[in-house]
């Protein structure tokens, strides 16, 4: 009985967490403050094959994830030519570009951070 409490123990003790799964089939909304006279905020809608339909700050467009393990990549594709403000479209472009350069995400929770050249935080609409 004493050898499997200890086991018991040694076996709770460890920092072993498993990785949570990539969020195929949800909303994922940037953890982002809203741009001065703007209602939008950032957001990735990721199907369950990886396919990715973005709308940004002001342009949107589609794309593709390709996750395996915590390694992710993603490839842009078509996107609208909005009537964008400069700073808004230069925020396109800038968010574009942080996605193209992640190379790794985790999950916590309701919490996707997507790590690259910067970190990308976005919660999933679980409503």
């Amino acid at each position: 009985m004493a050898a499997l409490v200890v086991v018991a123990a040694a076996l709770g003790a460890g920092p072993v967490q498993a990785q949570e799964e990539f969020p195929f089939g949800f909303v994922m909304t940037l953890d982002a403050a809203r741009m001065p006279g703007s209602k939008r905020i950032p957001s990735i809608e990721v199907g369950d094959n990886g396919e990715v339909i973005l709308e940004l700050w002001c342009d949107g467009g589609k794309g593709q994830f390709s996750v395996a393990g915590n390694t992710i990549v993603f490839v842009p594709g078509a996107m609208e030519n909005r009537n964008c403000t400069p700073d808004r479209a230069q925020a396109d472009k800038d968010l574009l570009a942080a996605l193209g350069e992640m190379t790794s995400w985790r999950r916590q929770g309701d919490q996707v951070t997507f790590i690259g050249s910067k970190s990308l935080r976005f919660v999933i609409n679980s409503n």
